[in-house]
């Protein structure tokens, strides 16, 4: 008997982990899942999912569709999924989504602006004055409720 094999989602194997005391600076794109315990300054592609663990710092641009905050984050997040703030998280900065899929748990921070994108596709941060509503929100130590 043959067993079929199921067909795998392109850089689901890929995990790339910037270990705690590692710094890096510039541009890291990743097709799979990206894990961040150290300090990142730049820019960041991450095809699946981003994860700052609470020893994480990150200061950059980042494009993704899942994305996990625990640590520190400062800059601006495109993201086509979800998004945690942990307990531990602090998200300093701009957060453009398709969807409101936000979530802070409680104790974590978010300070900045959370923009809706009402197009079907993430907009480059230049089109966003005309295709967008804005909501800007403080920080909050309430339990998020979808």
């Amino acid at each position: 008997m043959r067993l079929k094999k199921s067909p795998e989602i392109r850089g689901s194997k890929t995990i790339t982990v910037i270990a705690e005391g590692v710094t890096v600076e510039g541009k890291i794109n990743s097709p799979g899942i990206t894990r961040i315990d150290g300090n990142v300054k730049g820019e960041i592609i991450s095809d699946i999912e981003i994860v700052i663990g609470k020893e994480g710092k990150v200061n950059a641009a980042i494009q993704t569709k899942n994305a996990i905050i625990a640590g520190a984050y400062n800059g601006e997040m495109n993201a086509a999924g979800e998004v945690e703030i942990s307990s531990t998280g602090k998200f300093i900065g701009t957060l453009i989504q398709k969807d409101a899929l936000l979530t802070i748990a409680k104790g974590g921070l978010f300070k900045g602006e959370s923009i809706i994108s009402q197009s079907s596709s993430l907009p480059n941060t230049n089109d966003l004055k005309a295709n967008t509503k804005k909501s800007d929100i403080g920080s909050t130590n309430k339990p998020a409720y979808r």
